[in-house]
């Protein structure tokens, strides 16, 4: 009997949450959550800006750097983390469905063994999903 097993793990994640569940036979357990306070925050002042003044352009875009560079830094952590799964044997595939503009960032700070073990993207935020819909959507016995 084949000793070594594929664990097939699914990350779903945006600039503030990254979700981290394993495909254990033929549902999802969730792992982990990774989040970044700062993300949330940012998020919602800028939303709350924007709908108070219109003007300030200078401020917008310096808040959109600011949001840009808080998506690489988060996408950066949340690789590190999976690098470390990945080292400790826990999978050996992953399946990744994060918000577009997050899949570039964190396509950018995957270690190259981490990219050789990623069998699906997803550019879709579903963060928010629970994990029957995402059972649905990721696990072919349950469409």
């Amino acid at each position: 009997m084949e000793h070594r097993m594929k664990k097939t793990w699914i990350v779903v994640a945006d600039e503030a949450i990254a979700r981290l569940l394993e495909v254990d036979d033929r549902v999802l357990k969730p792992v982990e959550e990774l989040t970044d306070p700062d993300a949330h925050a940012k998020a919602a002042e800028m939303r709350h800006d924007a709908h108070g003044r219109r003007g300030n352009s200078v401020t917008t875009s310096a808040g959109e750097a600011e949001l840009h560079q808080e998506g690489q830094r988060f996408a950066k952590q949340v690789a590190q983390r999976l690098a470390q799964h990945q080292q400790d044997g826990r999978f050996t595939a992953l399946k990744v469905v994060a918000a577009p503009r997050f899949l570039g960032y964190l396509r950018q700070a995957w270690s190259p063994q981490l990219a050789a073990v990623i069998s699906d993207e997803l550019d879709k935020d579903l963060v928010k999903a629970d994990v029957d819909e995402l059972e649905k959507r990721f696990l072919p016995a349950h469409a």
